[in-house]
């Protein structure tokens, strides 16, 4: 129940993609936005909905999708987002016409932020002449690479098609090869190319938000004020920026803090895949036999039920003894916060890279999908911060790859890196900092939005 001076606040309406990578920063975003005094409607669909209890202050909005069981896998999600805004485009244009008839309850609604792939929420928005805002979740370089596929594609380039995209750099793409353009694996190519078209698309939309920050991407920024002519804001980090959580929220379920505790300064790898990308058997044992073999202590997320755990090698908690803790969850910004960390072995989701370079901690990449696959060549090339391995896991590359970033010179100079651009990061969200002052512009530019 919101408190009754809520009512009174301008209202934005922020609608959120169900996959986890996209509601946090959207959630995130919904803080921020409401520490400057505005009030929060969450759209969401009724697959993998938020938590509400979670963000007391803010309105929740169920939308009906007619997908309540959805195989979330990389090979079904283009499907998934055709499904979403086929289905959800009716059932939001009625939940946003019931708000926007109640402004004496909910507060008057003036502009609708949605996330790239709920574009159907820019035409509801269009209808009831209402202002949007595109919400890009992950980063400035990968929507450049995005918006490039579109253009070969156009010139007729079929590169999407390629079973082996090659080595050679994408022209203008500096330090891109084709191989790291996001070529789908997540479903039909022709959808695929359709979608592509949507995403590079501002449509009608008033703006563009990005979770990112100048200090990190600023030629990917620069490059994509060219190519749009509509107002940018970075905003991020945006889980640095959001007001934080009381931290007894979180409860150390698994003891993997006081595991954490008991090791020394730098000494870990923390290993966490995402909450999408699925290891079959073969690879979960080469990671098991890569990490027992590197002899150095672990962190281990496998999001898996327990009986799929009793699938790691036979001999293998023998070996490792108390070096390894495998668990089925951690609070990963609590984890990379600890100084135990010294590098996390990840899946390059934009999240995951943004808290691990917030941390200060380097990485070992090995990208799935999508957005991945450019995380991880910016890591490795333009900001010096990670390891990349190959397609195939493979126990005797993690082992390397491990004692090349905790134990060699190599890791030290990447972990001293990581600690730079950590520092600038901070200064880019304080009071002066460039993304401080993106959002306090930001904020000036939704407030002209309740004059009209």
């Amino acid at each position: 129940m919101e408190k009754q001076h809520e009512s009174k606040r301008n209202r934005l309406v922020l609608v959120m993609y169900p996959l986890q990578g996209h509601m946090n920063p959207i959630l995130d975003l919904a803080s921020v936005l409401h520490s400057r005094g505005f009030s929060i409607t969450v759209a969401h669909t009724t697959l993998n909905p938020p938590d509400p209890a979670s963000f007391p202050d803010f309105t929740f909005l169920p939308i009906s999708d007619g997908i309540s069981t959805w195989d979330i896998s990389p090979s079904n999600l283009v499907n998934l987002a055709y499904t979403i805004n086929r289905n959800c485009a009716a059932p939001f244009k009625g939940c946003l016409s019931q708000i926007i008839h109640q402004e004496e309850q909910h507060g008057r609604v003036v502009c609708v932020i949605y996330d790239f792939l709920m574009h159907f929420a820019e035409t509801a928005a269009n209808e009831f002449n209402l202002p949007s805002i595109i919400f890009r979740t992950s980063n400035a370089a990968a929507l450049l690479a995005f918006c490039t596929m579109a253009e070969l594609s156009a010139q007729g380039q079929d590169f999407i098609a390629r079973d082996s995209p090659s080595d050679d750099l994408v022209p203008g793409l500096f330090p891109l090869r084709f191989k790291d353009l996001p070529i789908s694996s997540m479903g039909s190519l022709e959808k695929f190319s359709q979608l592509l078209a949507v995403v590079c698309s501002s449509r009608s939309s008033s703006a563009i938000i990005f979770n990112t920050t100048d200090c990190l991407e600023n030629f990917p920024l620069t490059q994509l004020r060219r190519h749009y002519q509509i107002p940018f804001f970075h905003l991020g980090p945006l889980h640095r920026m959001a007001p934080k959580k009381p931290t007894n929220l979180v409860k150390d379920k698994n003891n993997c803090i006081k595991w954490l505790e008991k090791q020394a300064r730098n000494s870990v790898i923390y290993v966490s895949l995402g909450s999408i990308a699925t290891m079959d058997e073969k690879d979960l044992t080469e990671m098991a036999w890569g990490l027992a073999l590197s002899e150095q202590p672990f962190l281990w997320v496998i999001r898996t039920c327990e009986s799929e755990k009793k699938q790691l090698p036979e001999g293998f908690h023998e070996l490792v003894g108390e070096r390894g803790c495998v668990v089925e969850w951690a609070h990963q910004i609590e984890v990379l916060s600890h100084p135990a960390v010294g590098a996390f072995f990840t899946h390059c989701g934009w999240n995951s890279t943004l808290e691990s370079i917030c941390e200060g901690v380097p990485m070992i990449c090995k990208p799935y999908f999508a957005d991945q696959t450019v995380n991880a060549r910016y890591l490795t090339h333009e900001w010096g911060l990670g390891i990349e391995l190959g397609n195939v896991i493979q126990r005797t590359e993690i082992e390397k790859a491990v004692r090349r970033i905790l134990v060699e010179n190599e890791g030290v100079e990447m972990r001293q890196k990581a600690i730079s651009l950590r520092e600038q990061i901070k200064k880019c969200i304080k009071e002066g900092g460039c993304a401080n002052n993106s959002l306090n512009e930001f904020v000036q530019f939704l407030s002209s939005f309740s004059e009209l």
